[in-house]
């Protein structure tokens, strides 16, 4: 089929992330002319793999494990199979000093935290269900009510704080319930107990999933081979490209003004997509929309991100493909071993390729920093907690990402809404993506808005805003593409779009993993 065949349709689309690829993907697969714009340099938004010096690094750690089997079917169309790699997994928390399995294991809880405490952390369970806090609100409740106080302060509030820079007691339960879903202390005891982590119907908990696959040479080569699938049947994607102005008027979007490389240029379409974060939208739109929106769009609030990476000159460091720092006296997040992701990331294998996750507001001291401290910053903390010697690094790198998760504060919710009403009046314009939707999406949740955006228009009346709120879904199972989940896609795809009521009830909660 020639693109374009379709009706004369021509589909721009903003952001070139995995659901602005995957977009331009399917609607390639269709014959559908589509455009993709991409202000950075390289593909893959926040799954882009970044060169320095031939060392390859992922930004956030991404695993390619899934039960969406439509998700799972691109993943291999694209990449053949001898580009996967199986990984086992292996995370360990460091508090205290002491180093923590995770998922936990009885051995790793007994011997670090110590026979009393785990009794003081068992009474502070039953103390909260036998008296549960009434309230849900925030993310601090919903934590207690599930593990207890104390085991809260031990293994979520200086994490969870140190990622989002605002307090557990002011971020919505949302979060709670999309990250931590079907986990709780009795479910992590009977994973201690059994090895095996089981929700109530006796699926294994996504998020202590124990193997995962990865692209042998990071989460990017699928989307620069997506990119290059596209571009051979006729897809355009301009890197370098900036969206300046969106003009619409009433419920459509006219055309798009971009600039690149100091030439600016008006993209008419019949349809838009768009993965760019919605109060950077509402900014762009032209002329301004209501007041209401403006000022809904100003309250959403993103969590920027950095990544200090460190070539160490060492073969080996630790066997984990990730640490998360649960210590409030470094600023560290987590720390990343590429090499232990795949050994193809790293061209020396004499050497070590790490990661140190930062996580800041955008023009915070943080963020402000120059290279050349970060990487001191960095080098100083890892020696600290024990994992390096400062003198063993020969040179580091920072990737500093704007608006890399949305927050979920208290004043998102309705926020979020009044959006999503004004968007969803519109007739050839549609949100995808994480911050496309201001939802913590991982990529194949992304994947699938998009798949579904295809599907609207070629004819279909999706509510694209239902893909991760399903209770059922969650990324169980043993396999990439598991028998099991055959029927995923059938249960995200809603025929119709969501009525007023309900949206102004504000979003499900969706089901994910307590993961960054």
């Amino acid at each position: 089929m020639e693109m374009g065949e379709q009706g004369g349709r021509k589909v721009v689309i903003i952001g070139a992330g995995p659901a602005g690829l995957t977009a331009a993907y399917e609607l390639c697969k269709a014959g559908v002319a589509s455009v993709v714009l991409e202000q950075d340099g390289v593909v893959g938004g926040l799954a882009k793999t970044v060169n320095h010096k031939d060392f390859r690094f992922d930004i956030g750690g991404h695993r390619f494990y899934t039960k969406v089997k439509a998700a799972a079917d691109i993943w291999r169309e694209v990449l053949p199979a001898a580009d996967f790699l199986r990984r086992k997994r292996l995370s360990r928390i460091y508090y205290n000093k002491k180093f923590f399995h995770y998922p936990l294991r009885a051995s790793s809880m007994l011997f670090n935290l110590g026979l009393w405490n785990g009794c003081l952390i068992l009474l502070s369970y039953l103390r909260a269900r036998a008296f549960p806090l009434k309230s849900e609100q925030t993310f601090e409740q919903w934590v207690t009510n599930r593990f207890g106080k104390r085991l809260y302060r031990i293994f979520f509030k200086s994490y969870t704080e140190k990622v989002w820079g605002i307090p557990c007691s002011e971020m919505t339960a949302e979060w709670a319930t999309q990250r931590i879903k079907g986990l709780s202390l009795a479910v992590v005891l009977k994973n201690i107990l059994r090895r095996r982590m089981s929700d109530d119907q006796g699926a294994v908990v996504k998020t202590l999933i124990n193997e995962f696959d990865y692209p042998r040479l990071g989460p990017g080569m699928m989307w620069e081979k997506m990119t290059e699938l596209v571009r051979e049947r006729g897809g355009t994607i301009q890197l370098g490209t900036r969206v300046e102005r969106i003009h619409w008027s009433r419920d459509r979007v006219e055309s798009i003004e971009i600039e690149t490389a100091g030439r600016n240029e008006i993209l008419r379409g019949t349809h838009f997509i768009s993965s760019m974060p919605i109060r950077e939208l509402v900014r762009k739109l032209t002329p301004a929309p209501p007041a209401s929106i403006s000022a809904a769009a100003d309250k959403l609030q993103y969590r920027d991100f950095l990544t200090v990476v460190l070539i160490v000159n060492r073969r080996s460091l630790f066997p984990d493909n990730w640490i998360y720092i649960h210590d409030p006296e470094v600023r560290i997040g987590r720390v990343q071993n590429f090499k232990n992701w795949s050994a193809d990331m790293v061209p020396d294998q004499n050497k070590t390729c790490l990661g140190l996750e930062y996580f800041c507001f955008e023009g915070d001291g943080l963020w402000s920093m120059s290279d050349e401290q970060l990487i001191e910053l960095g080098k100083r903390e890892l020696e600290k907690i024990g994992l390096i010697k400062a003198d063993d690094v020969e040179e580091g790198t920072v990737v500093r990402v704007p608006k890399a998760y949305p927050v979920y504060d208290a004043t998102y919710t309705e926020a979020l809404a009044t959006l999503r009403r004004f968007f969803t009046a519109f007739a050839n314009l549609q949100l995808v993506g994480r911050n496309g939707m201001h939802k913590y999406n991982n990529q194949d949740h992304s994947m699938m808005t998009a798949v579904l955006a295809v599907k609207n228009i070629l004819g279909a009346n999706h509510d694209l805003w239902q893909v991760n709120t399903e209770q059922e879904y969650q990324e169980e199972g043993n396999g990439l593409a598991d028998e099991s989940a055959k029927q995923s896609l059938s249960r995200l795809q809603h025929n119709q779009r969501a009525m007023p009521e309900r949206i102004q009830a504000g979003m499900a909660t969706p089901a994910a993993e307590y993961e960054i």
